[in-house]
């Protein structure tokens, strides 16, 4: 194992920053797939197409977060092996997790196809972008394999200790999307489903690139074919790892959805202001969401190199800079946030304009619980206690079904800006309660890697 790249020596603080920041860019570039799709469509498409790509945000999360927390809990065994020196252990591992990533991409792609027009009734989206938000939906979700290899791919290398290289890799996949999406939308007029489909190639190119690091270029993963072979044991293991993290993104995106529902009673404009600002807010939480990766490898490398302490201390240097983080972020949203919306139109309308302000005025308020949030259960993931996302993805649905069927009816659209604030401090209860309750048990008597 090549420690350079490891996270179990030298000065915390360094180590983290030096890990998150190719992740904060990778994310940030990452991002820019929905980012860049809603600024061309709203641009040169129309507002209702607008509406009816931010419409689809809480389904997507559902359909494509759920799939993509699986991946999450694959790789967690990897970076323990790794962290363990057990060279074979993370081979093994990391095989396992492609050929379960990819089935599963495949089964989730019909399971999202039968569900996807049923969901944007359930969640009363309007008529009039009803058949552009199936359409957009329609051609994205047949990514999701892709989508799902790419992004197990990444955390394989990050796992290990490498978070440079995909963001070379999505870097390139980027420039594919905004220029593609550039080519349909722009110039040949294909509305949303020029925009799904440029997404749809840009995620091939980074499942392609990404792919080929780890199996060609990647010493420390060294996967061989035989590794590959699904293994009914550690399959098991790492869906009993991942399923949990899956729920958790499948239960908050039931609460989204939800408030989605809430949001469509207030008309196109309401929801293009409300998603556009939503875009927003995703861009200043990248540092913490960074942050929060980075707390998963520190953790899981060191969980399994046994060096408890280091864990200890590093969570806590990993809040310290999350909170502070979510400050500063805290002041862009609510100086630049407004300005950020307006790149979304050609022209501001005023009723969309007003929407995202009254939302990125409230969200600024509680950012810090952002970084508590990612932070503590990302730290949890790191140490195997999957089940902790669940517990608060569970917080997080109260928060929203809360505002979305109680608040709503009673105050109007000013309760849909605190949903999210309500969300992140029902989820930041249990978690601080179980980490702190962890936190003292870490002790080797108390744990064991999984063979």
């Amino acid at each position: 194992m090549r420690q350079s790249r490891s996270m179990l020596s030298g000065n915390t603080a360094k180590s983290i920053i030096l890990f998150a920041f190719p992740i904060m860019l990778s994310q940030l570039l990452q991002y820019n797939y929905s980012f860049v799709d809603n600024i061309i469509v709203g641009r040169y498409a129309s507002t209702d197409a607008l509406a009816a790509v931010g419409n689809v945000g809480a389904i997507n999360s559902f359909v494509i977060g759920a799939a993509l927390g699986l991946t999450s809990g694959f790789t967690i065994p990897v970076a323990h092996a790794f962290g363990a020196g057990d060279r074979r252990g993370v081979a093994k591992y990391a095989g396992s997790s492609i050929t379960v990533a990819f089935l599963l991409g495949l089964l989730i792609v019909v399971v999202a196809h039968i569900v996807s027009t049923p969901l944007l009734k359930l969640i009363g989206t309007p008529k009039e972008i009803i058949k552009l938000s199936a359409a957009y939906v329609n051609i994205l979700y047949f990514a999701v394999p892709l989508q799902m290899l790419s992004n197990n791919f990444t955390a394989i290398s990050r796992a290990v200790g490498e978070s440079r290289k995909p963001l070379y890799f999505y870097a390139v996949s980027v420039v594919v999307n905004f220029c593609l999406d550039l080519l349909f939308v722009k110039h040949f007029k294909l509305g949303v489903e020029g925009a799904a489909a440029a997404t749809f190639i840009s995620h091939g190119v980074a499942a392609l690139l990404t792919g080929a690091y780890i199996f060609k270029f990647n010493e420390d993963a060294d996967i061989k074919k035989s590794d590959l072979k699904p293994n009914r044991k550690i399959a098991l293991y790492q869906l009993k790892l991942g399923i949990p993290v899956s729920l958790q993104f499948t239960i908050t995106s039931i609460g989204s959805m939800a408030l989605q529902s809430a949001v469509n009673s207030f008309g196109a404009s309401v929801i293009a202001g409300f998603t556009a600002a939503g875009r927003v807010e995703n861009l200043t939480n990248i540092p913490m969401s960074a942050l929060g990766v980075s707390a998963q490898t520190f953790v899981g490398q060191n969980y399994g190199a046994k060096q408890y302490d280091r864990i200890k201390k590093g969570v806590k240097t990993i809040l310290i800079m999350g909170v502070s983080a979510a400050v500063i972020m805290s002041f862009v949203l609510y100086f630049g946030g407004y300005r950020l919306v307006a790149l979304f139109m050609s022209e501001p309308v005023p009723a969309i304009m007003q929407a995202a302000k009254a939302y990125i005025t409230a969200i600024s308020r509680c950012y810090f619980m952002v970084a508590i949030l990612l932070t503590l259960r990302n730290s949890l993931q790191g140490l195997g206690f999957t089940y902790a996302n669940m517990i608060a993805g569970a917080g997080e649905l109260l928060g929203r079904l809360a505002v979305a069927f109680i608040f709503t009816p009673l105050i109007g659209f000013a309760a849909v800006c605190y949903a999210a604030p309500a969300a992140w401090l029902l989820a930041d209860v249990p978690l601080i309660i179980i980490y702190l309750k962890k936190r003292k048990t870490l002790d080797v008597s108390h744990f064991s890697v999984a063979k």
